[in-house]
């Protein structure tokens, strides 16, 4: 989730669970590692550790393995867990499959991430153990007291001795980031969890633009609406850069006809399977882009905008014609990954909001034809949205067969002006979706069982609409609950198990951009949303 990966996931764990987990390293020394040259090498070797397990990928069509997990694919809400990688050659830049320690074999989620802004690696669990990131950076402090980082120029992490000269630059250039910036929080806790997000995002993200959702196998791909959410957090931090970067990328992975594919690979080349595109990017990205340009350098945003403006024009233009005679948007997956026989929230929200963005970054582009015609098209949607989904307090589908959904939070800012009987909806969405771990399940449809994990970003939406409406009472315990449940690393995971422990992935970068945005919004910052018709 964004595109929830609930089925494949369970593949993954079954996979896990037939391998035999290695044991601990002795003290002083890690598994598959050397005893440390390195600590003594020169600055920057690595220590001959892989970024990344080798042996997964997608298996090749007419596989049953990959057969089974397609059909369940289609089936469930589910972002990939990785199916068995086929023998045969190494692709360009897979470790190679003999080398490394027992446990990199294992496609073990990832606990946290090393990173020289170029290039990411990984961090297994097995190596989390003990650890702690160096204050203000993506230099871990190992269980042994050495530390371990990824050298400029490399993609193999290096352990090194404390203070070792290239790593304490690399902390130095980590912080200078973040003063560069701002970081959100009014305690000390919620600072922390503020910047440990910030420093996730910025190594999740590629030189390209591109934002990996993960580093894990299955969640190394780009998807629009992780990207848009990272650029308005990185926005309202002050990193204009990181957020137009992503904006350029979004620009130049859009399809022709305005859409966008759910997910691409990392390098832009495309999607890496056949899942349908997506409709709700088409409101994702526009909004994306209006709240950059509120927070973008005066100097550089109106010839910024200009560069953006066909993008923002294609998406608008595309979502404006696909609404139909009843004003609503085709049935389309959301971010569930699942398809809907009828309107579902999850995109409609999203593309009001996108609409509205448009029209007025028109206004900011003096092109009233433009704008004219999103607002329109925003003001039918509004309607519809009013029609069909209020009366039955915004559940997920317009007929209202599939219960509620985590999605009406996006009707709240910094998405969309929030209704007058959006409050009495999000109350009773909150108690409907509410699981006994304290987090939310995306929903109560029974046809798309989530089971017993709560999801972090479902639960964030929350904590962001009640603090982006003036709630903080009602925002703060929620927020408290998912910073609660960071992992040793301090990094945010994607789910949380019925034993309230931290689950799947960590870090996903769509729970940091959301829990950045919420502490921004209790920070006092204004998190508007684009102006409604």
């Amino acid at each position: 989730m964004p595109r929830l990966r609930l089925t494949r996931w369970a593949l993954l764990a079954t996979a896990l669970a037939c391998v035999a987990v290695p044991p601990a390293p002795a003290p002083g020394r890690l598994a598959g590692l050397p005893a440390d040259p390195s600590a003594h090498a020169p600055a920057d070797r690595p220590a001959g550790f892989a970024d990344r397990p080798a042996g997964f990928a997608d298996r090749p069509a007419g596989h049953f393995a990959g057969y089974v997990a397609g059909r369940l694919a289609a089936r469930s809400p589910a972002r990939d867990a990785p199916p068995l990688r086929p023998a045969g050659p190494r692709g360009p830049g897979e470790p190679d499959p003999d080398a490394g320690s027992a446990f990199l074999s294992v496609p073990a989620p990832t606990a946290g991430l090393l990173s020289n802004t170029t290039s990411t690696a990984g961090v297994p669990p097995a190596l989390a153990r003990g650890a702690g990131y160096v204050e203000g950076s993506n230099v871990l402090r190992l269980a042994s007291g050495d530390w371990m980082y990824l050298p400029a120029g490399r993609d193999a992490p290096a352990r090194v001795a404390p203070g070792h000269r290239g790593a304490a630059r690399q902390i130095e250039l980590s912080r200078a980031w973040l003063a560069s910036g701002r970081v959100p929080g009014r305690s000390p806790a919620q600072s922390a969890a503020a910047e440990r997000a910030l420093l996730s995002m910025r190594a999740l993200l590629r030189p390209n633009g591109a934002l990996a959702a993960g580093w894990s196998e299955g969640w190394k791909y780009s998807w629009p609406r992780d990207s848009s959410f990272a650029c308005a957090a990185f926005a309202y931090t002050g990193h204009d850069a990181e957020a137009y970067r992503i904006l350029r990328h979004s620009a130049a992975t859009q399809r022709p006809d305005g859409t966008w594919q759910a997910r691409t690979r990392l390098d832009g080349s495309g999607p890496p399977d056949t899942r349908p595109w997506q409709l709700d990017a088409n409101g994702w990205v526009p909004w994306a882009t209006w709240h950059w340009y509120r927070t973008a350098p005066r100097p550089t945003r109106a010839a910024h905008l200009a560069a953006l403006y066909p993008m923002i024009r294609k998406a608008a233009d595309r979502t404006a014609a696909s609404l139909r005679a009843d004003g609503l948007p085709p049935a389309s997956p959301d971010y569930w990954e699942l398809g809907t026989a009828t309107a579902n929230i999850g995109t409609a929200a999203p593309l009001l909001a996108g609409l509205n963005a448009a029209a007025d970054l028109a206004r900011h582009s003096d092109r009233p034809r433009d704008a004219a015609r999103w607002t329109r098209a925003a003001r039918r949607l509004s309607t519809a949205i009013s029609r069909h989904f209020a009366p039955r307090g915004y559940p997920r589908t317009a007929e209202g067969h599939h219960g509620r959904d985590s999605a009406v939070a996006f009707m709240a800012p910094p998405f969309n002006t929030a209704p007058a009987d959006l409050p009495p909806a999000l109350e009773s969405t909150w108690r409907a979706l509410l699981l006994p771990n304290g987090g939310l399940t995306p929903g109560n449809d029974p046809a798309a069982p989530w089971g017993t994990n709560a999801w972090t970003p479902s639960t964030a939406f929350f904590a962001l609409a009640w603090a982006a409406t003036g709630r903080a009472q009602r925002a703060e315990p929620v927020l408290d609950w998912v910073l609660s449940k960071r992992n040793p690393l301090g990094e945010l995971p994607e789910k949380v198990d019925q034993e309230g422990r931290p689950s799947s992935v960590a870090p996903l970068a769509w729970t940091g951009s959301i829990t950045v945005l919420t502490l921004v919004a209790l920070d006092g910052t204004p998190l508007p949303a684009p102006p409604p018709p």
